[in-house]
């Protein structure tokens, strides 16, 4: 699965891990992606979205058409 949120355009962060004698290795914050199926009436369809926690709360208040036609004015295939 991407790392990548369709709908915020969530991304990994990087940074450093930084132990108790101070010393740095580098690490990576990944975002908290799920799988998650919406069925669009629109398309008579279900889909399957790679979404971040905050991409799902999104599309709840939004409602999955008002998500899909953003994605489509993006140019995302669905």
């Amino acid at each position: 699965m991407s790392r990548n949120c369709v709908v915020t355009g969530a991304r990994p962060g990087f940074g450093n891990n930084v132990s108790h004698s101070h010393r740095r290795t580098r690490r990576r914050f990944d975002v908290n992606m799920q799988r998650k199926k919406y069925y669009v009436p629109s398309l008579g369809r279900t889909i399957t979205l790679d979404l971040s926690a905050r991409g799902i709360k999104t599309i709840d208040q939004r409602g999955i058409e008002a998500g899909v036609r953003d994605l489509r004015a993006r140019g995302v295939k669905l």
